[in-house]
């Protein structure tokens, strides 16, 4: 007999994707286990890369959403999985709820909320022990105060070649046997994390004359800012922006030659790939979610005011990007393996 498990997992893309570092390590001490992942539907292009997961089952509510009826319709269909165990990795009080409801025997989480009630395993998270995101996930998939592995297991994606001609027989991007270099220069979450286009327009150019071609990543939201790098670029770039699915996205991602981004979850899933990457922080800082992989190259400078964790530079002078120059990032890029 298996053992079932249930992760009530994230909703952002570099927190899936960070989160196959738990699944990766359950599956080292528990080679039976069966792992089902509880996440909104988009994500599953992300779990179809984790050979780990068993089955993506859909959580049908939006963050914020509490519609008790809901849960309580999708606890009573996971009932007849008959979990032994729910890990929840949200924080909040309506991530506990299904799982109880659906009368999980062991249900492990992190204190939080006021769910207590909720969770039969729950522990108090010591940040100073746990600072990473990847190591509070991974310790909820251990009892409660074994040490983690030396050597972490980080997020590691298979993507398979019918899918990556698939994609490309859709997308038509230049391909063409010459290297190609992705760039992210979107991020969600406002432009503080976000290094400046004319930055992002001179590495490309620099390396379209060095024979390389390049794809312009992101959602329909960043067209603006990639259609800005196309003009700046003689439109000379592969402009994918917005014209991709995530699935599509990773599958295009997975035949670049390296990657340079903001923090963001392109950033995630270029580490998971394992693509030379050169991520750039601004407002943000690498101490909780960096990049996971030893092909990344972090580059940040040290001003007074980082990390702001601002959307907008509360001194409107952009200093933690503007400061820091393409030379340094294709310095960074120059020490790839090719």
């Amino acid at each position: 007999m298996s053992y079932k498990i249930l992760i009530i997992g994230p909703a952002w893309i570099g927190d899936m994707v960070m989160a196959q570092s738990l699944f990766k390590l359950i599956r080292q001490h528990h080679q039976d286990a069966e792992i089902d992942v509880l996440a909104p539907a988009w994500t599953f292009s992300l779990l179809k890369c984790m050979p780990e997961v068993a089955k993506a089952v859909e959580m049908p509510l939006t963050h914020g959403e509490v519609k008790l009826r809901t849960r309580y319709q999708l606890a009573k269909t996971l009932r007849a999985s008959r979990y032994d165990q729910a890990i929840v990795l949200q924080n909040s009080f309506k991530s506990a709820l299904v799982p109880w409801l659906a009368g999980i025997p062991r249900r492990t989480g992190w204190v939080g909320e006021f769910r207590y009630f909720l969770l039969n395993d729950a522990r108090r998270l010591d940040k100073k022990r746990y600072p990473l995101m990847i190591e509070q996930y991974m310790a909820l998939g251990l009892p409660a105060g074994a040490a983690l592995p030396e050597a972490y297991p980080y997020p590691e994606f298979s993507v398979s070649p019918s899918s990556q001609s698939a994609t490309l027989a859709k997308i038509k991007p230049v391909w063409r046997g010459r290297p190609v270099l992705a760039l992210g220069a979107g991020a969600a979450f406002g432009p503080a994390k976000r290094w400046p286009e004319t930055y992002f327009a001179d590495v490309a150019n620099q390396k379209l004359s060095e024979g390389w071609d390049v794809w312009l990543f992101g959602s329909q939201a960043d067209r603006p800012i990639t259609d800005k790098i196309m003009q700046l670029t003689q439109n000379r770039c592969e402009n994918v922006s917005g014209r991709t699915e995530l699935f599509e996205t990773i599958d295009l991602l997975s035949l670049v030659s390296g990657v340079v981004t903001n923090d963001s979850g392109l950033m995630h899933m270029a580490a998971a790939l394992k693509k030379p990457l050169v991520a750039v922080y601004g407002s943000t800082s690498p101490a909780f979610t960096p990049p996971l992989s030893a092909e990344a190259k972090i580059l940040k400078l040290d001003l007074d005011c980082q990390p702001c964790f601002k959307r907008d530079c509360p001194l409107s002078h952009h200093r933690c990007m503007r400061d820091l120059k393409p030379a340094l990032v294709l310095a960074a890029m120059a020490e790839w393996r090719q």
